[in-house]
């Protein structure tokens, strides 16, 4: 199976995401190795999304995975929303394609009607571990039954085809398995092989001729001409089923030829377990709430599974999709670190100017009350000051609220941190509170150098006090917490009156 005799340029993928709860980071991943794919080679990048699970679709989830991918930048050439030679792109929208499908694999060798129940499946399946239990008891060596449907149904005759049809039962189109073994090559971990007896037939449709997923990925990628599927290594397992289909796609005339595969490694959280969407750091859309930039994240989803080079690992995505190929992923496990992903979105925030931070800081500031919405003249004059002692002590937009709130709330809303009041403040605290509104409440210029100056005169020169603990005290008193931008900036910005204020509002309550 191989698509080599293709262009570079008519490669085309594609991500195919279920509108159901919130977006894994996984999903991140897979989208963006199969974007970067597209993007390096010139081909086709399509988005189209399965929703045919009619009990677990959400409208939110839905709006969800387009945000998501927006914000993101992976930018799709065919797809939903835009359109393209191929579509609908949702599943709930082709109903007609399928059935056509269904029609023709019907018409052909390759499918049968299977007549059993679950409840007779089961029962034959417990009969035979029961048989090879007793066996074992023995001493007769055996293979252990595989769990699922047995293939009872394929060499049914015309006379018990009637009889079940005499009494009345639904029967579910079941593709026929070849025998003997299916191998492929996988182009992130080689060589494949399954053995089909460990594969046994399988359900195209429910009994009411609704399509199943085995049946709608398939020929969604057929139809849409994909030439290459790359998805988690969770769907492993399920290539055989669909390398043999596509097989009998190509004879009913239905594809021209197979896609080629390639799994992705699995993703792993915490214990060196695989990511789940029950754990905090798998949700995607997360990472943007606390304001992460998409460059940042795309980075780090990047580095589970592939490297632009050993010795690095910050680059850019234009950076990426040059150097993008599939045989450089790796198929061990990735370990999502919460920590590094941190440290790499605060490295592409050192990449940016001021400017563009503010610019990407400002929406953060509204959700949080901090400026007015729209922003008022005198909220971006002092955004404009502020920014630059902010900038590059922050590693996420989110964090901006938390480091600037002091500057733009009322005096009525000012409030200290009673975690840092409490250590900082104390009777030693105190006195350096009230040693620094001695200090600059005689100032005839209120600036950066000349409150520096008064403070050091009287914290570090007249108190004998080490920095950390001459302006400690001052820091928690003017902006309400232990950390903030640098202090006598600060000061500055905040003005003589307020900063003031501030220092006797703490020695008001000693």
């Amino acid at each position: 199976m191989t698509n080599n005799t293709l262009e570079p340029k008519d490669y085309r993928v594609r991500m195919a995401p279920s509108p159901t709860g919130s977006p894994h980071v996984g999903l991140v991943r897979t989208a963006l190795f199969n974007w970067a794919f597209a993007r390096h080679h010139g081909g086709t990048f399509v988005f189209r999304i399965e929703d045919t699970d009619k009990a677990r679709n959400t409208q939110e989830s839905y709006d969800g995975l387009l945000d998501l991918m927006r914000w993101l930048g992976l930018d799709w050439d065919e797809g939903v929303e835009v359109g393209g030679p191929y579509g609908p792109y949702r599943q709930s929208e082709r109903s007609d394609v399928y059935a056509d499908a269904l029609a023709k694999l019907r018409d052909s060798s390759y499918v049968y009607e299977c007549y059993c129940t679950g409840e007779e499946t089961t029962a034959r399946y417990e009969e035979r571990l029961a048989a090879y239990k007793a066996a074992k008891a023995e001493g007769i060596k055996g293979e252990a039954p595989a769990q699922g449907y047995d293939n009872h149904c394929r060499d049914l005759s015309e006379e018990q085809i009637k009889a079940y049809e005499a009494e009345g039962r639904t029967s579910v189109p079941r593709f026929r398995m070849p025998d003997g073994s299916i191998t492929f090559d996988d182009l992130v971990r080689g060589e494949v092989t399954f053995e089909t007896k460990h594969v046994p037939d399988y359900a195209l449709a429910r009994a009411n001729g609704d399509p199943l997923y085995t049946l709608t990925a398939p020929v969604d990628d057929a139809t849409m001409k994909i030439t290459h599927v790359f998805r988690g290594e969770d769907l492993l397992s399920s290539t055989p089923r669909q390398v043999a289909l596509f097989d009998a796609f190509v004879e009913i005339g239905l594809a021209e030829r197979a896609p080629e595969f390639g799994h992705l490694p699995y993703v792993m959280g915490q214990g060196n377990k695989k990511l789940s969407k029950r754990d905090p750091e798998a949700h995607a859309l997360k990472y943007r709430e606390e304001g992460y930039l998409p460059e940042g994240l795309l980075n780090y989803v990047a580095l589970l599974g592939w490297a632009i080079a050993a010795d690095r690992d910050i680059f850019t995505m234009e950076e990426m999709v040059e150097a993008f190929e599939i045989s450089d992923v790796v198929k061990n496990p990735a370990r999502f670190d919460v920590k590094k992903a941190e440290a790499i979105n605060a490295s592409h925030m050192r990449l940016l100017p001021v400017e563009e931070i503010t610019h990407r800081v400002i929406p953060y500031l509204k959700a949080d009350g901090i400026v007015s919405d729209p922003v008022s003249d005198a909220d971006a004059q002092m955004l404009e000051q502020a920014m630059p002692l902010v900038a590059e002590r922050i590693g996420k937009l989110g964090e901006a609220s938390d480091m600037l709130r002091f500057l733009f709330v009322t005096e009525a809303d000012f409030a200290l941190d009673e975690e840092d009041a409490a250590k900082l403040l104390d009777e030693t605290g105190i006195g350096v509170v009230q040693a620094s509104y001695d200090a600059l409440s005689g100032l005839s210029t209120w600036s950066t150098a000349e409150i520096q100056d008064a403070l050091t005169a009287a914290l570090i020169d007249g108190l004998e006090l080490k920095p950390r603990k001459a302006y400690g005290p001052v820091r928690v008193a003017v902006t309400g917490k232990r950390i903030s931008p640098p202090l006598f900036e600060s000061m500055e910005l905040l003005g003589r009156e307020r900063t003031l204020a501030r220092l006797k509002a703490v020695l008001g309550k000693a």
